[in-house]
């Protein structure tokens, strides 16, 4: 039990006092980041599966 509290003790003390925290701004910037790499990536799926499904449908077509 003194392992834990040993343990927590120590993770609150980086926690608190060691850890370097960003700026309002750089974190701003980070979420604006994000935000916009997910929606190139969605876009991408998006034109891969609507050319995927052209193909297919296309493909099928011929076969019905």
């Amino acid at each position: 039990m003194e392992a834990l509290r040993s343990y927590l003790r120590e993770s609150w003390e980086e926690f608190a006092h060691r850890t370097t925290w960003p700026t309002w701004i750089t974190l701003q910037r980070s979420a604006v980041v994000v935000i916009v790499a997910s929606l190139v990536f969605a876009l991408i799926v998006f034109a891969m599966d609507k050319g995927l499904s052209t193909v297919l449908d296309f493909v099928y077509s011929i076969f019905a």
